[in-house]
């Protein structure tokens, strides 16, 4: 999606990628300030020492909420304003570290169309810059068709 531009049912195809998001890579302070402010104090995301020595850890490691953001974060702007995040579903399969930079990306699998729009299905994942898959997923897009009603707010999923 093009920024300011709607996308529209009509406009996506099976097999497309989405567009990326890209981040980091990563510092202890990214990861200090993002446990502040989820007030998650567990030490592997800030105490080197005690993530390597205690909990025999490689490092310090991203937080798993901060990863379920960025999970959110594509889906959310792929879909744009007038579009909806019904569903996200992932799961932690690999650990990422303080230094790594994440791609979080997006490829559609799948269309249906509902009574007053349609549904758009993704896989989705975390990929570290050595292509390491963290959190593999998929996700579930509700998008207006082309002249067609807006969505409904709040969002009621179809009965399909």
């Amino acid at each position: 999606m093009a920024l300011g531009k709607p996308l529209y049912f009509e406009d996506v195809t099976v097999g497309q990628s989405i567009p990326t998001l890209d981040k980091g890579p990563f510092t202890t302070a990214h990861l200090m300030r993002w446990s502040a402010a989820m007030e998650n104090w567990h030490k592997i995301h800030y105490d080197e020492r005690f993530a390597i020595e205690h909990d025999k850890l490689p490092g310090l490691l991203v937080n798993g909420s901060l990863k379920q953001q960025y999970v959110m974060q594509l889906l959310a702007d792929w879909a744009g304003p007038g579009g909806w995040v019904w569903k996200a579903s992932f799961q932690f399969r690999a650990m990422n570290q303080v230094g790594e930079a994440l791609r979080i990306w997006g490829k559609v699998t799948g269309k249906r169309e509902a009574p007053d729009f349609g549904i758009i299905d993704i896989e989705l994942g975390i990929l570290n810059q050595n292509d390491k898959e963290s959190t593999p997923g998929t996700g579930t897009i509700a998008l207006p068709y082309r002249g067609g009603k807006p969505l409904p707010y709040p969002f009621v999923p179809p009965a399909l």
